[in-house]
C-alpha cells in the first residue's frame, strides 16, 4: 500500500496527537513505527508534554509480533553460531568481559553488573582458571531504598554461590526526581576478591587479547 496509502492511519495519528497522546502510544495504537508516527504528527501541538498512558491489556499488534518473532529467530541463530563453549572459548570470553567490565586497580579482581548472566559468566571463568580461596570472595549490593534488601541478598548469594555472611554493607541509593526512573529490583552487585597475583594474571590476559599481535582483521 505504501506511505501514501496510509491516509486513514495518518489522520488517526494526527487526531490522537492533538488530544495529547504521546508518540509512542500513537505508534503502538496504530501498529506503526514511532518514526512514522512522528512524521505524520509533525506540526501538531499536543499541548502540555504528553504522558504515556497506562498500557491496556490487549494482544500485540502486527509490528510487535514481527519484532518478537525477529528477536526469537536471531536468539536461536545466535545459539547455533556460538554453540557450546570450549575451555579456550571460555578463557577468551571471560577475558573480553573483564576488559570491558572489570576493575583495573591493581589487586582488585571485581566485576559489577545488574545482569545475572554477566556475573555468572564472570564467576564461572574466575573459578575455572584460578584457584580461589572462596572465603575471600566479597559481594556488595547497590540497591535503591524501598526495595527488599534481604530478597536481593538471597538472590545473589544463591546465584553466585557466595554466603551472605561474606557480603559487605550494601549501598542504599536514594532516588532523585529527574535522575533515574528505572530501578533494578535485585540491585546491582559487585563481586570479586582482593588478590594481586590473580589480578595481574587477569590483566596479562587482557593485555594479550587487546594486543596488536593477536587482533588481526580478515583481509
Amino acid at each position: 500500500m505504501g506511505y501514501r496509502g496510509k491516509v486513514r492511519e495518518q489522520e488517526q495519528a494526527r487526531a490522537l496527537r492533538a488530544r495529547g497522546w504521546a508518540l509512542a502510544d500513537i505508534a503502538e495504537e496504530l501498529g506503526v513505527s514511532k518514526s512514522s508516527a512522528s512524521l505524520w504528527c509533525r506540526g501538531i501541538d499536543p499541548g502540555p508534554r504528553p504522558k504515556r498512558r497506562v498500557p491496556r491489556d490487549r494482544p500485540p499488534n502486527k509490528l510487535q509480533r514481527a519484532k518478537t518473532a525477529e528477536i526469537e529467530r536471531l536468539r536461536l541463530e545466535g545459539l547455533e553460531r556460538i554453540g557450546q563453549l570450549s575451555e579456550r572459548d571460555l578463557l577468551i570470553a571471560g577475558t573480553a568481559l573483564y576488559a570491558g567490565e572489570g576493575a583495573k586497580r591493581d589487586g582488585d579482581v571485581r566485576v559489577a553488573n545488574s545482569d545475572p548472566r554477566i556475573l555468572v559468566l564472570f564467576m564461572t571463568w574466575l573459578r575455572h582458571f584460578w584457584h580461589l580461596d572462596e572465603s575471600r570472595l566479597r559481594v556488595r549490593v547497590y540497591l535503591h531504598q524501598g526495595l527488599d534488601l534481604d530478597a536481593a541478598n538471597a538472590f545473589w548469594s544463591e546465584l553466585l554461590l557466595v554466603p551472605v555472611s561474606q557480603f559487605h554493607v550494601p549501598y542504599r541509593a536514594v532516588a532523585r526526581d529527574g535522575i533515574r526512573t528505572t530501578k533494578h529490583l535485585m540491585g546491582c552487585p559487585s563481586v570479586g576478591l582482593r588478590s594481586k597475583p590473580i589480578h595481574r594474571s587477569v590483566m596479562g590476559l587482557v593485555g594479550a587479547l587487546l594486543s596488536s599481535e593477536t587482533v588481526s582483521l580478515p583481509g
